[in-house]
């Protein structure tokens, strides 16, 4: 739906809405699937009368927090002006619409950073306050507060608009590169204040993911514990032929583990064989149900309690299908996604022009030879090189933080 054209923006509504910001802040690692909002409602000389944020899926929105807030300290907040980092829904979703509760407090204005992409909103929030009498102002897209509110729900968007999740490639490495050691050793490259705050990355992404080989030679649990969080994102696992032990350690407690394997859908065939040639029909029943085989193997993880096992489709080479992958990780609901893995994946991912950003932690030390950061190529030119801009670069106690992402990869 086409945005109406709105009023200006005055400094005091881009100073609440940055306000606003902060507050969205506190929904990270709490209102997944649901957008990270705020909201201020107060009167133009300046006076707050209240302040919210959203809360978990199925609990109150930013706006009704901020309504009750106001409430609860006794402020009137008819005539009031609200200003909200993420345009008020007009759905009846798990909760009532936020338009019409603003509309029921008597808000006279409303100021919203950006527009709500989803499909049941999208305008439709903003047309049902104009028609209401509210006056409604919206910010510039170019804007600074804009491109903030954005940003802290980038993965939203990606989610709503390209229908699969942001996702964020994390890695740990020294100054030349390196992951780990020739024989696989990586704990620790980086110091103990870069791997909290790889925890803090964790805590605001829906999932976090890793591949088989990760599982095998580490045995992460992959949850958020450097921090404090309400909500443990997903844990994921690209697992081709179910090769994940049942005692793994990622298979513990909090929550399932979702397992994204490449045996085709209604059968029971992932076949140990290298090629795709010798992967034919009769060799994948033996496989499957040969004892320790892919239904064994399948059985016994589900004998867990703890994972849900799903076909992504396979690829020529036997692999699991990534971008179709992403697009279920999407469609259940997973707006950014962490990815912790080893240079196989990483590479796989890379090649496949699925990574959105790098989140690139470099330690100062040298290592030599040893693991790279992500297995693809050789490249026969430097102008197949991969390019990317740098977003952000930070010193994370003793080591650098860096992200960055491929050119134009946030306009959509």
């Amino acid at each position: 739906m086409a945005a109406a054209p709105t009023l200006a923006l005055t400094p005091l509504d881009h100073q609440r809405l940055a306000e606003a910001l902060l507050l969205a802040e506190q929904a990270i690692g709490l209102s997944d699937p649901n957008p990270r909002v705020g909201c201020i409602v107060g009167l133009a000389d300046g006076t707050v009368l209240g302040r919210g944020a959203t809360q978990r899926a199925g609990e109150a929105h930013a706006e009704v927090m901020a309504l009750r807030d106001a409430a609860a300290l006794g402020c009137g907040t008819r005539g009031a002006t609200a200003w909200v980092t993420l345009e008020p829904c007009a759905h009846h979703g798990r909760t009532p619409p936020c338009s019409e509760a603003l509309l029921a407090a008597g808000i006279a204005r409303v100021v919203v950073a950006v527009p709500d992409p989803f499909a049941e909103v999208d305008g439709r929030g903003l047309a049902r306050l104009r028609a209401a009498g509210v006056e409604v102002a919206l910010a510039e897209p170019a804007s600074e507060v804009a491109v903030a509110a954005r940003e802290l729900n980038i993965g939203f968007f990606s989610r709503v608009l390209r229908r699969r999740p942001w996702l964020r490639l994390k890695i740990a490495a020294s100054l030349d590169g390196r992951t780990a050691l020739a024989n696989g050793q990586s704990q620790w490259i980086t110091g103990p204040a870069a791997r909290a705050d790889g925890h803090a990355w964790r805590r605001r992404a829906s999932a976090v993911l890793t591949g088989i080989g990760t599982v095998l030679e580490d045995d992460p649990r992959l949850d958020v514990r450097a921090v404090p969080t309400v909500l443990q994102p997903q844990r994921v696992v690209v697992d081709s032929r179910l090769q994940t032990p049942p005692a793994a350690r990622i298979l513990q407690p909090p929550g399932m583990v979702w397992i994204y394997t490449a045996e085709l859908a209604g059968r029971a065939d992932t076949a140990e064989a290298d090629t795709a040639e010798a992967d034919t029909a009769e060799a994948d029943t033996v496989e499957a149900h040969r004892p320790g085989g892919a239904a064994a193997r399948h059985a016994a993880l589900l004998a867990t309690g703890q994972v849900d096992i799903r076909c992504a489709g396979r690829t020529a080479s036997g692999k699991v299908d990534l971008e179709a992958m992403l697009a279920d990780l999407a469609a259940r609901g997973i707006n950014e996604l962490h990815v912790e893995a080893g240079h196989k994946l990483n590479g796989s991912l890379l090649r496949a022009g699925l990574v959105d950003e790098l989140l690139v932690y470099l330690a100062p030390r040298l290592i030599g030879q040893g693991r790279e950061m992500a297995a693809f190529g050789p490249l026969a030119d430097l102008g197949e090189a991969l390019p990317l801009r740098f977003v952000e670069c930070a010193r994370v106690g003793e080591d650098l933080r860096l992200r960055a992402r491929p050119p134009g990869r946030e306009d959509f």
